[in-house]
């Protein structure tokens, strides 16, 4: 889950709508008390791809709010309160990879998230093809390249990834290969 924020006020300021276990909105709260009470709220991951058909990686910087310094697959954060998540999918994914123009992001699926524990998140998950230029925002990514799906694998034993895109990429494998997503929408 990203931290980036709206671009108003600061990402613990930013209001999130909170949803019960149908996903529907039951209230709203900032970020930062979302997050300290564990309050239910909604998120985007997406997957991008380049013109070869790799995988926009990227290692996030140490000062994030949640999962400092660990590898990510997809690009994305927190559905601001009001928003769509098609809409949070096409402007978390321009604001993360430096972009504008950047094609609608194709939704796949929607899961639940729990973190055990701390929290839940309606989670749903899109990608979308990059052919421009990406140039990711200094305090959001320390690092990034797009790599070959099979690299990506290759690297999940050995790099440290933020926990929900790992569960967000096994679910999308799992929703390639036809198994579905177990009891998602």
């Amino acid at each position: 889950m990203s931290d980036s924020g709206s671009g108003s006020g600061t990402s613990a300021d930013e209001i999130l709508d909170i949803v019960d276990e149908n996903d529907r909105v039951i209230g709203q709260a900032p970020r930062g008390e979302a997050y300290a009470r564990g309050l239910r709220h909604r998120c985007v991951f997406v997957l991008a791809r380049d013109a070869e058909d790799r995988i926009f990686v990227h290692r996030r910087t140490p000062t994030k709010l949640v999962f400092p310094s660990l590898y990510d697959m997809f690009v994305g954060g927190v559905v601001g309160a009001g928003e769509t998540y098609d809409d949070a999918a096409l402007r978390e994914a321009e604001e993360e990879l430096g972009v504008a123009g950047l094609p609608r992001p194709s939704h796949l699926f929607t899961f639940l998230y729990d973190d055990g524990g701390n929290g839940t998140w309606w989670s749903a998950v899109y990608e979308v093809r990059c052919e421009l230029e990406v140039r990711p925002q200094a305090e959001e990514v320390a690092w990034h390249a797009f790599l070959p799906e099979d690299e990506v694998r290759r690297r999940l034993g050995t790099w440290e990834w933020v926990p929900d895109g790992l569960a967000a990429y096994e679910r999308l494998r799992a929703y390639r290969a036809g198994r579905g997503v177990g009891g998602d929408r």
